[in-house]
Order: C-alpha cells, then structure tokens, then sequence
C-alpha cells in the first residue's frame, strides 16, 4: 500500500470520525476550566504529593481533589464557582482557604506551614519506628492510550518470573509453550522501560520470560492499540516491561528468595540508595530452574510408500499410522543484574546512566519415541503383505547459553516548568546465543544415526532516540521525535549427520542480517471541555539487507535486499460523561516485520522429522486496528469494556508441508497469505464488595475470518512432482476468560485464586481445542512490616495442556503438548528501610493496612 492509499485511509476514517465524536461532545459537554498551582511551604519551596481537595460551597458533586507532582504543582478540571481549598500533606497543618474560580488560570502559590516535628524548610526530622504506607491500590487502571497493570498484589507469581507476571495480565494470553498474545493473536512488541531490550531478545523465547523475577518489575503497560509516538511493529500491541527504581530517600530495598517444586530456586535483590541529586539503584539476582515438556502426536498419513514397499502395488486404502511421544527434560540457571544512577545536574537537566548483564544456560535431555504401523509387500503370493510395527528412538542431548549485555545513556531537560521538556537517549546492546545438539537414532533398538548441529547467533543493537514535548496552553501539548535503529543478526549452523538425507549440506550455512530503519513522529494533545483527543503521524523508512550463505556448493549465494517507506497514523479520544466515567475511541495503523530468523533459509536441524525453513522473499503485513472502549470508576469497582476490530492484510502464516510424500519428514516455512479479521469486546473489570474480597476479572469474546490458500511442490508416491494446496481458510467465535479473587482473612494474611479459561479456534487445516488452568496463592506479612512470606500453586490440576488437529490432503495429525506441568513455590521477602520510612499520602496507615500484605517497595504506585 503506497503513501496516498493511507493518507486517504487516514482522511476518511479517522478524521471523519474525529469530527463526528467532537461534535457529540461539543454537544453534551459541561463548561470546566482548567486550574493550576503551586502548594509551597514557609520559606516558598515546593511541597510534593500534598493533597488539594476543591469543596463546592453550592453543589459538593461538583467538587474534586488532586495530588501535587514532584515539584509542587497540579493541574485539574472545574466547574467555576464558590469552593473552599483544604490542602494537607504530612508534617504539614492542614490549611482551608476559600476562593472564586471564574475562568482558565493558574490560581498562584497557597502556602502550608509545618508541624511542630519538622524543621523550618519543611523537612522532616528523623523518626526510628515509623512506618506510613498508602493503602494498595487497584491493579488495573485505564489510561487515554495504555492500561496499566500493577504486580504487586499478585500473590500467584511470587517468587516467580515475568512469564509468571504475563499469565494474569489482563488482555495477555501465555501459551503451553511460552509463546505471549494478546487478543489471540501473537505478534506482540516488548518493551523494556519504553525500549526493546536485550534481556528479552527475540530469538530466546521462553527462556528469556523466565530470566526476568517477578519481584524486579514495577508495572506492565498494556498497549492495545499504540500511538505514533511508539514503534509501529507489533501488529497486536505493546507489552511495556517497567522495571523497579525506587524514589524514596536514603538506603532502601528488599530481598526476596524462593525455593520450589519442579526444583525452583532464586535469589533476587533490589537496592537504591538515594541522596541530594544523586539515585543509585541495584537489581539483580540468579536462580536454578527445571523443567519437562511433554508432546505427543499421532499422525495418519494417506498416499505414503515407505522405503522398503513396492511403488505401484502397495496395499490400497490402508494408512499409515504413527505414534510419536516425546519427553524434553531442561535444567536452567539464569543470572541478571542491573545498575544505574539518576545524577540531577540541576533542577531542570537530568542525567541517567544504566548497564545491564543477563545470562542463562542450562542443557537439556529430549527423548522421542516414535511408532509406526504400515503394511509391506513380501513378495509372497499366499501372504502378500505382512505387518510391520518398527520402532524409533532419537536422544537429543542440548547444551544452550546466552549472554546479553546493554548499556543506555538519558538526558532529560526541562526548559521551563510549564512541560517544555526534551529527552535524549542512546541505548547499545548485544545478544549472543549457542544452542548445540548431539543427537543418536536408534532403529529397533539398534544405532543407526548420529546427528550433531551447532547453532550460534549474535544480535547487535544501536537505538538512538530524541523526544520533545511543547505545552499550547493550559490543554494542549506537541510533541515530536526523532528514532534511529540498527539491528546486526549473524547466524551460524552447523549440522553432520551420518544419514544419506540429501539436504544436510543445506543446513551448514552463514547468514548476515542488517535491517535499519528511521523513524518520524508528530503528535498534538488537546481538549475541548469534556473531550480530549489525540491526533498522530509516524513514518517509518526501513531498510533490510541479507547475505545468506550456503556451505553447499551447489547452492549459490543469496542476497536479498528490500526498502521500506510507510506513514502510520492514529487518532485517540476520550469523552468524559462525568468523574472517573469516559468514552475511549481510538484507531492505529501498524506493522508486522518478520523476524530476522524466519528469513534464513534451511535455519536449524535439531528434529528430523520437523524442520523449519525459514523465507528470505517474506515481506511486512500490516493491520488497520479501531477501537470503542468505555471505562468507568468507583470506589468499589471499575469496568472497562471495548469493542475492537483488525484488519490484516499479507498476514503471516506457518505453512507446514511435506516436500516429498514418500518420507515422513514435515517442514514448517512462514508464508505471506490472505488477510486477517478479528472483532470481538474485551471487558476488563476490578470489584471490590468488602474490605476482605477483591475480585479482578477479564473476558475476550471474539471472532475470526481468515482467508488463504498455499500453494507448494511435493513428489507424489511415484515420485512425481505435483503441486498441492493447503487451505487457511476459517472463521468462528472464541474465548478467553481470566478471574482473580483475593480473600483478606487478616491484616496480615490474604489468599489469591486464579483461572482461566481458553476457547478453542478452527480453520480448515487446524482444530485447536480448549484448554483451562487454576493457580493457588498464600501472602502473610512478618517482622513487623518488614518482611512477607508467600506460596503459591501453579495450574493446581495439571490442566495447562494444548491439544491440536491439523488437516492436509496426505495427513491427519492430533497432538498434545504440555510445555511445563503442575509447580509450587515459598518465597520470602525482607524489606531495607533504613531511610526516610515516609510516604506522602492523604491518610496516614499502618504497614498492616495494605491489603494484600505485599512489598510495595520500587516506586509510586
């Protein structure tokens, strides 16, 4: 699709609709005005997270309140009017004043002297004993572009990792096998503190969500539908991984270790020390994990000629029919660490300086039972076929390890305090992994195949962005930027093999891959009383160059180049019905880059009966995503429903086949084929009935149309090249419900219970069946506060499972596949707070207020 064909989808589309929700809003809006000021103390210094309640003399459901920044200062909505202003922050006397809001405007400075136990700039003094915590707040909060969702009062994964967090996020699919979704579909973009990161490399898959605990992440950010201000690739969304940065004063922290069953151990710490204009901050931790997979199959294949049968007088009807089991047992250590600091040069420019090192390795014990039953021809008049049962076993042994390193460098300068900012970065980064393998066949239980593959792969990555934001006014703001990536993928492979299988010179090549894109983006915020919008542009110029190498010589090199120029719009409106009660609409355009290594031809050889080949001719497919959310508020419960719709054209498919119908050897290639629908309402909601039961639950109900049909060649039983066709054609309705209940049976004790359910999808070729899990988990607060001890249960029945049919011409295959059975898990955390133990809030509560008795250690909430 060229330039014009979006500019006109992003003319009739989305500005239409913006002028439509504009008018109705202009239509039913109540008249505010926008207020600002600054709450300072005695001697005019700002005072931060002070509380500013605005009390409407005539009408107290007018009435509103609003929390200062780090800087003293807020912002907020009012009706004009009468109000009396009660400001109250702790060690500071409360302070009431009254005033006339008649218009847009900043209201000036309202001073606050302080308490008798503080100093005269307002400063508290040291205090031994006092502990002041903010009561838990909701896990789950809707934003104007992004949802937020809070970890720390999930019982169930602690002690664990972030594929532990991924499960109970809401909107957020994590399969059998560690593969991430999002509303059913898996191209989904991660983030890690807004960048993509080397701790979570693409090519890592499970093992890089199980690096990360649980107990370093601060926040996930769910983005459904981005903006133009993020990176158009992830055609399902964004997952924004935020890490832990403490903000308090002083030396603070907590350590927390876990030990469970399969064998589970970790150890994992998080430490900031914090003082004048200096933030220091250490993460980092290790652990011991095992794990075994299980994935069974059976397969019918029609039209198949073994190599010990006669072509042409084969037995007639009869299938063949194999029974293949396998077990793979890994044993995994993982160790990571982060450090940094935040250097204030003034009170308007920031420096930040972070360096990272991930590593896991482990090995790895796959063993595949494989049965066939077939009939053979002997030749024998009186007993022309006799059955044959033989019976494979091939014992792969792995050796695996990664290490990933990452340096990033910020500056953020404040030009002014009225939100003139402007933010530099330059993040570097390398991944390199080996995977290598030595495999035996045995036939019969006898030897008869040795196979050894080696694969090694380096990722090299240079981000650099600049982002700037310029308020228009009270209501509006421009922002802008700049984003520069560099990505160097090398692949080695290696494979020998003591079988006569033709194709093993194939799989010994090198491959180079270079993609390089920069990207554009304007943006303009405003609002209009009730409404707000949002309106974007981002371009995006992408460049891929692959030099693939085949150590066959008969296979000549392959070079491959291609050019990208695409504009992605988006436009984001929210319409406020009252307080804490909106309309959300939205619309994204958006990009699915293949990934590196499903462009390397022949990538790997671990199975030799499914192999994967990878497409160098694969191209981009992008999607169209709308949009209609509404979200509402209240003491006791949120809910937040959306209608959505996308729209996907060349949509990647994996296209599995046999390129010769006399072998039983199946290759896996991703294919640009037919486009995409999804539709469906995604329903989010909190509610919490009594002070002792909060209830979190999600429901995705959606449907599906897929069209598309692959064609390829294969030799026929004759040996006979024929071209067949696989169909991808399907649609149908499915689920997926998630519930999360925490019962407070004390102040110190609460209990979690977690389900889900996933409905089964149907195409032409593949049935995918329904599958459900139930997770148990336990969390006490200890030692006064300071410490809190958990367990936890994971997929209590051992339900976790995936079972699949696929159809083709020449098969029928069932299979089952567990990627990881029933655990449990303790878990201890101890909590440093040798500084300043004070949190500004507007009540003051207990430690044992916090209502799920959980660390709320790593920033604000």
């Amino acid at each position: 699709m060229n330039k014009t064909e979006i500019v006109n989808i992003f003319t009739k589309k989305t500005l239409g609709l913006t002028l439509v929700l504009s008018a109705a809003a202009m239509a039913f809006a109540q008249e505010k005005s926008g207020i600002s000021g600054i709450i300072v103390n005695k001697k005019n210094q700002p005072v931060p997270y002070a509380s500013v309640t605005f009390s409407n003399k005539a009408n107290k459901t007018l009435s509103d309140a609003v929390l200062t920044d780090e800087k003293g200062q807020y912002k907020l909505q009012l009706v004009p009017g009468d109000y009396d202003i009660t400001v109250e922050a702790i060690d500071y006397k409360k302070s009431i004043v009254s005033k006339n809001i008649t218009a847009n405007g900043n209201i000036g400075a309202l001073s606050i002297e302080p308490e008798a136990s503080t100093t005269l700039d307002g400063k508290t003094q040291e205090l031994q004993g006092v502990v002041i915590t903010a009561a838990a707040t909701k896990a789950y909060k809707v934003e104007l572009d992004k949802k937020t969702y809070d970890p720390s009062q999930d019982i169930v994964s602690k002690g664990g990792s972030l594929q532990d967090v991924l499960s109970n996020v809401p909107s957020v699919t994590v399969d059998t096998d560690g593969t991430v979704s999002m509303r059913g579909s898996t191209n989904v973009k991660f983030l890690i503190n807004g960048k993509p990161s080397s701790l979570l490399g693409i090519d890592d898959g499970a093992n890089a969500l199980q690096s990360i605990p649980a107990d370093q992440i601060e926040r996930i950010e769910v983005i459904t539908n981005p903006s133009s201000k993020f990176e158009a690739s992830g055609t399902s969304g964004i997952l924004n991984i935020i890490l832990k940065k403490s903000k308090k004063v002083g030396f603070n922290g907590s350590v927390v270790g876990a030990l469970g069953y399969f064998p589970r151990t970790s150890l994992n710490a998080n430490l900031s020390w914090r003082k004048n204009n200096w933030t220091w901050f250490v993460n980092g931790g290790g652990g011991y994990t095992e794990n075994k997979t299980k994935n069974n199959s059976e397969t019918t294949y029609h039209n198949i000629v073994f190599p010990d049968l006669t072509p042409g007088i084969q037995p007639k009807d009869v299938p063949v029919h194999q029974q293949q089991n396998s077990v793979n047992k890994t044993y995994n250590k993982n160790y990571n660490v982060s450090a940094g600091f935040v250097y204030d040069i003034s009170d308007k420019t920031s420096l930040n300086l972070t360096g990272l090192v991930r590593t896991f390795d482990g090995d790895g014990n796959e063993l595949v039972n494989t049965y066939d039953t077939f009939y053979r021809y002997t030749g024998d008049a009186s007993n022309l076929w006799s059955l044959k049962n033989p019976y494979t076993l091939r014992d792969s042994k792995t050796i695996f390890n990664n290490l990933a390193f990452q340096g990033d460098v910020g500056l953020d300068h404040k030009f002014d305090d009225n939100g003139q900012n402007l933010s530099l970065s330059v993040s570097l980064q390398r991944n390199r992994s080996n995977n290598n393998a030595d495999i035996l066949e045995s036939v019969d239980y006898v030897p008869s195949v040795q196979d050894i593959t080696r694969r090694h792969s380096v990722t090299k990555t240079v981000i650099g962005k600049a982002d700037y934001e310029l308020p228009l006014g009270e209501n509006s703001k421009l922002e802008a930027g700049y984003r520069l990536d560099v990505n160097d993928n090398t692949y080695d492979n290696f494979v020998s093999s003591t079988s006569n299988n033709p194709l093993i010179p194939n799989y010994n090549n090198n491959t180079d891959y270079r993609e390089m894109f920069n990207a554009f983006y304007l943006q303009f915020k405003s609002k209009l009383g009730n409404l707000s919008y949002q309106v974007g542009l981002r371009d995006e110029l992408s460049n891929v160059k692959i030099n693939y190498i085949s150590q066959n010589p008969d296979k000549p090199p392959l070079n491959k180049n291609k050019n990208y120029n695409n504009l992605f719009p988006s436009v984001f409106l929210s319409y406020d019905i009252s307080k804490n009660n909106q309309i959300l609409v939205n619309y994204s355009r958006r990009i699915d880059r293949p990934r590196s290594f499903f462009m390397v031809p022949f990538p790997n050889y671990t199975n030799n009966q499914n192999i994967f080949e990878g497409n160098i001719d694969l191209n981009p497919s992008y999607v169209d995503s709308y949009e209609v959310g509404y979200n509402i508020t209240r003491k006791k419960f949120t809910i937040n429903p959306t209608l959505y719709y996308r729209h996907s054209t060349d949509d990647t498919k994996m296209l599995v086949y046999r390129p010769d119908e006399r072998q039983r050897v199946f290759y896996t290639k991703p294919e640009n084929l037919g486009n995409d629908d999804r539709y469906g309402l995604d329903l989010n909601f909190t509610y919490d009935p009594f002070a002792w039961f909060k209830i979190m639950g999600s429901v995705d109900l959606f449907g599906y149309k897929t069209t598309g049909i692959a064609s390829y060649e294969t030799k026929d039983i004759n040996g006979l090249t024929k071209v067949r066709s696989l169909d991808f054609t399907g649609s149908g309705f499915s689920t997926r419900l998630r519930l999360n209940t925490t019962f407070k049976l004390d102040k110190t004790l609460s209990v979690q219970l977690q389900g889900f359910y996933r409905g089964g999808q149907k195409t032409a070729s593949q049935d995918r069946q329904d599958m459900y899990a139930l997770n148990l988990g336990a969390s006490k607060t200890i030692w006064k506060g300071d410490g809190t001890i958990s367990f936890n249960i994971q997929d209590i029945f051992n339900t976790r499972g995936m079972t699949t049919i696929n159809y083709s011409n020449d098969y029928t295959r069932s299979s089952y596949m567990q990627w990881q059975p029933r655990q449990f898990s303790v878990s201890l955390t101890y909590r440093f707070k040798q500084g300043e133990k004070i949190e500004q809030t507007k009540k003051k509560k207990d430690i044992n207020a916090n209502e799920t008795g959980d660390d709320q250690q790593g920033g604000p909430m």
